[in-house]
């Protein structure tokens, strides 16, 4: 090691900002002329490691101009994935002899073909998530150096039979890999990364750098790195600055330390530097800092280690710039912390930054600040599925998958870039058009050629006909090669780009322009050029299989913002907050399963299968977020929060903030920094609710509308007379507002469409022209239904679901016409009557049309209503509730239907028809008919007339013992909101 004091191990305190305290460090050691700082050689995590120095060199210059240091990102291994260094791998000697690393599509992509050659079993989407999975794995063995032949070493006998099957699945990697990669002419990025810092070390040993090699800000977690730092302590000229050293661990301690404690890797690191831990001098004089760290780092001792730890004194107060906020949910927490970064910009200069690995979090506070019209510096960036190009490729090719079915269909027509070659506004109104007239109600036949055949019978507009075959035409190549059951995907992603350009097209831009417009157009397409040429290394796939391939491939793309952020608000994610900092720090999501992660298992290796190989143990991650969090909150003034429930489950909160929380509860000042964290979060609580709360209260009540007389309805069906007893308001919306409900996208076959089928064939059986006798009247009548059905093939869901019912209400009602309903004379279906009732204030008209009215022998009448859905209640019969059939005798007593002469009724009946068990059966309506038909014209005058007063409001639900169980105006009518606020 280095004598001089410029050279040598350091370590800079937690809660600094590190790249400041480096680039401050150097000058006062180096000088900042330009000569001398250009002769450093500076190695860094990663490439934003690298950009954060730069800008903390015009801090520390004032603005001055000056040549920086050479930095060098060595692409540390900290995360999940590693850290390519694509261009920068230039500044490394002897990268120019080094093979190109295998691009990361193309590499899942061959292993996913590697993984279906073994199960054949396995869907492309499967097996490329599988690969994608197995890639980590080759990542993280050959980070570790070492060899999958040590597979061979683990003994099969001390694991499952799962684990030794798994073992022989993975011959992939330890057989036929290298064979891939020595054809293809390309090594893995850990081997090239390895590699790389070889060549650097073996060159350094050749040729000795002049100026000052330093390498900061990693903690030497993976050998090569670990290797890096080792050869450059060694040097005359050599510094190592290391992050969130923990000067005071004793022996004690450090033998207590296990994978997931914050300095185990760092440890680890100075034990292969031969160094004790106060052999490493400081690097930076934030006297501040390094009582704050000295304070966290204690909490954060091993348990055996706990009651040996050193008290300083006044140590509670140094947590006065700390406060931890618990919040109910995730959503008040994204606000909570949004609303603390919004209360930063009331100040002049003043920063703040959100640290949190949660990118729901994230993505939600982003949200919350676009209230204040603030678009946040997000480092995660967003996930190209989430963005314009990336859900209209995925909607675009869910939609010809489907064979056109109505909601993928829509979903993709109804995307901001759909525009097919006119202008937007004129496309969605042709969508529109087409989803009124054809994709509401049960769902079409599958594929264009169906949906084109029903718009032709449901439109007369040749101008929405030619739109759609225009779209149908423009879908087919695609259309046809995801139907087929084996089709090159090179051929398929050709043909989804030509489809979803020219759906993307205007009338002023090309699809292309379109399409790939801004950072998320550029991100997509050059993942979609990575895709096109990767792909190419799959053999022939099933077209349906195509939408999943493609949001697996998808999902790895992120979209980040070149520029338009706020300059004073960040959202970092932990690699990009290691070695930065800002006046202002939250640190968000501090639960268990998020900071720090769950320990999830290997899908390849169980745990003693990984320590019997040599890998590291999963704590590994726990141990450096872990340190992530130190160097956090450790910073002069920090918010820790958290949500209490996730998803309506409690969540609990992270092991580190618990730690802090039993530090100060062991005092009566810490006692007192407790309690000034409740008042905070009951501030901040209050502040949320009263955001969004509204001060004035507002009063709920069912709508009560008055519209004039002379808008008010005069002509209503006997139906309709039943909707203005039960829910009056209905007709005020369908009758006088004229609002009528349209069905739902893909709907089930449902009760509207079978009584329409149902009515139509019986009404067709019984005006048959030909007598049939009992043995044929039966396969007449099937007959007739089946040309009924016949009009619905095209909603291929009503045959199936309705015929069979079908069948056997016409063998039940041949049984009762020839059977115990023999003795009529005629029967009259579907009969249309209209009266005017002259009592009323102004002149009115009642309509009807009966289901059926058999004639008898003595010319009296019996009233038959039709029922494929619940029948009223004998009760609501009789109290006038349900009065359909007695309006339609009192109407055939005061002659409303031209072909019938008044006479007596003699029964009010319903018919059952289910086609269930029994497939149907007859119920007597009520009370004699001859006494409610007394009854029905005063009632009918008085209800009435009552709706001819001004001031007769039509009410929502006036009764609620009465009130229909459903509505299609119930959303209208807002009864849940004035149900809940009144009685």
């Amino acid at each position: 090691m280095s004598t001089d004091a410029n050279y040598g191990v350091f370590y800079i305190s937690a809660g600094t900002s590190f790249v400041d305290q480096l680039a401050r460090g150097i000058v006062g050691r180096f000088g900042a002329q330009a000569h001398n700082l250009s002769d450093i050689r500076i190695f860094l995590p990663t490439r934003r490691a690298c950009r954060a120095f730069a800008e903390s060199f015009l801090r520390v210059t004032n603005g001055e101009a000056a040549l920086l240091p050479n930095m060098v990102p060595i692409g540390d291994i900290d995360e999940e994935e590693l850290s390519i260094l694509s261009g920068e791998q230039r500044f490394f000697f002897g990268a120019e002899h080094l093979p190109p690393v295998m691009p990361t599509m193309r590499r899942q992509l061959l292993l996913a073909n590697m993984i279906m050659a073994k199960e054949s079993s396995i869907s492309v989407s499967h097996a490329a998530r599988l690969a994608s999975e197995l890639s980590k794995l080759l990542d993280e063995v050959q980070t570790e150096r070492l060899s999958f032949e040590g597979l061979g070493k683990i003994v099969p006998e001390r694991f499952s039979v799962h684990w030794q099957e798994m073992l022989a699945f993975l011959n992939i990697v330890t057989e036929h890999w290298p064979e891939v990669l020595q054809e293809q002419g390309c090594i893995d990025p850990a081997d090239r990364q390895n590699r790389l810092i070889e060549a650097q070390i073996l060159f350094w040993e050749n040729h000795l750098p002049c100026g000052p090699v330093i390498v900061a800000g990693t903690t030497g977690t993976i050998p090569a790195t670990a290797d890096l730092i080792t050869s450059v302590a060694k040097m005359k000229k050599g510094v190592v600055v290391l992050p969130g050293l923990d000067p005071t661990l004793d022996n004690q301690t450090i033998t207590s330390l296990a994978a997931g404690h914050p300095q185990y890797g760092l440890v680890r690191l100075l034990n292969r530097l031969n160094l004790q831990v106060n052999e490493v001098a400081r690097w930076d004089a934030d006297e501040d800092a390094q009582r704050r760290a000295y304070v966290i780092n204690q909490t954060m001792r091993p348990t055996p280690t706990l009651d040996s730890q050193i008290r300083p004194k006044n140590s509670d107060k140094l947590f006065d710039n700390l406060t931890k906020i618990s919040c109910s949910g995730p959503q008040q927490e994204a606000l909570t912390i949004a609303m603390m970064l919004r209360q930063v910009l009331e100040e002049t200069d003043k920063t703040a930054a959100l640290i949190t690995p949660d990118r729901s979090l994230a993505r939600r506070v982003a949200a919350e600040l676009k209230r204040w019209k603030i678009d946040i510096d997000d480092s995660g960036g967003t996930p190209i599925t989430q963005t314009l190009p990336g859900t209209f490729l995925l909607l675009t090719a869910e939609a010809i998958t489907s064979q056109a079915s109505p909601i993928p269909l829509l979903a993709a027509l109804k995307h901001p870039l759909a525009a097919g070659g006119l202008q937007p506004s004129v496309f969605r109104k042709n969508v529109r058009e087409m989803e009124l007239s054809i994709l509401r109600g049960p769902r079409p036949r599958a594929g264009f050629t169906g949906l084109h055949g029903i718009l032709r019978k449901t439109t007369k507009s040749a101008g929405l006909i030619s739109w759609f075959e225009w779209l149908s035409e423009a879908a087919e190549p695609l259309s046809q090669l995801l139907s087929m059951k084996k089709v090159s995907p090179e051929k398929i992603i050709k043909s989804h780009i030509t489809f979803a350009e020219t759906l993307a097209s205007s009338d002023s831009e090309t699809g292309p322009t379109r399409l790939w417009a801004g950072e998320a157009g550029k991100t997509a397409a050059e993942i979609i050029n990575e895709i096109r040429s990767a792909v190419a290394t799959l053999p022939p796939i099933s077209g349906a299989e195509w939408p999943a391939l493609l949001r697996v491939l998808l999902s790895g793309g992120v979209v980040r913002a070149a520029y338009g952020q706020h300059p004073r608000l960040h959202i970092w994610g932990l690699l990009e907050a290691r070695l930065q900092q800002s006046d202002l720090t939250i640190l968000g999501g501090l639960n268990e399963g998020i900071w720090p992660p769950e320990s999830i298992n290997d899908p390849w290796m169980s745990r003693p299968m990984r320590e019997s190989f040599g890998l590291a143990p999963p704590e590994r991650r726990i141990g450096l977020t872990g340190h992530d969090f130190v160097q956090a909150v450790a910073a002069p003034k920090v918010v820790v929060t958290r949500s209490m429930r996730m998803d309506g489950t409690p969540t609990v909160q992270a092991r580190w903030v618990t730690r802090i929380e039993t530090f100060l509860s062991q005092s009566e000042i810490g006692q007192e920094v407790l309690t000034k964290w409740r008042h905070e979060e009951a501030k901040w609580a209050n502040w949320q609710s009263e955001l969004d709360s509204r001060h004035a209260s507002v009063q709920m009540r069912a709508p009560e509308p008055r519209p004039p007389i002379s808008a008010r309805p005069n002509r209503l069906s006997v139906t309709e007379i039943e909707t203005l007893i039960r829910d009056p308001y209905e007709i005020y919306a369908k009758r006088i507002l004229g609002l009528r409900a349209i069905e739902p996208i893909d709907a089930d076959a449902g009760a509207a469409e079978r009584g329409i089928i149902i009515h139509r064939a019986v009404d067709r059986f019984f005006r048959r022209e030909k007598d049939c006798d009992r043995s044929t009247a039966l396969e007449e009548f099937l007959r007739i239904g089946k040309e009924e059905f016949e009009r619905w093939l095209d909603r291929p869901g009503i045959w199936a679901f309705w015929w069979p019912r079908f069948e056997r209400i016409a063998n039940w009602i041949i049984e009762q016409e020839y059977g115990q309903h023999s003795g009529r004379v005629n029967t009259c279906t579907e009969v249309s009557g209209e009266l005017l009732l002259r009592g009323s204030k102004r002149q009115f008209k009642l309509t009807a049309r009966a289901d059926r009215i058999d004639i008898l022998a003595d010319g009296s009448y019996i009233v038959i209503d039709y029922k494929t859905g619940a029948l009223p209640t004998k009760s609501d019969v009789n109290k006038g509730l349900s009065p359909q059939l007695i309006l339609e005798a009192m109407m055939i007593m005061e002659g409303a239907f031209p072909d019938l002469k008044p006479n007596y009724i003699k029964e009010l009946s319903y018919w059952k028809l289910s086609g269930g068990d029994p497939p149907g059966y007859i119920r007597a309506a009520g009370d004699p008919p001859a006494e409610l038909i007394k009854k029905a014209m005063p009632g009918l005058l008085a209800l009435l007339d009552y709706y001819e007063q001004p001031d007769t409001p039509y009410l929502a639900r006036p009764d609620v013992a009465i009130a229909p169980r459903y509505s299609d105006y119930d959303h209208l009518e807002r009864v849940q909101e004035w149900r809940v606020a009144g009685d």
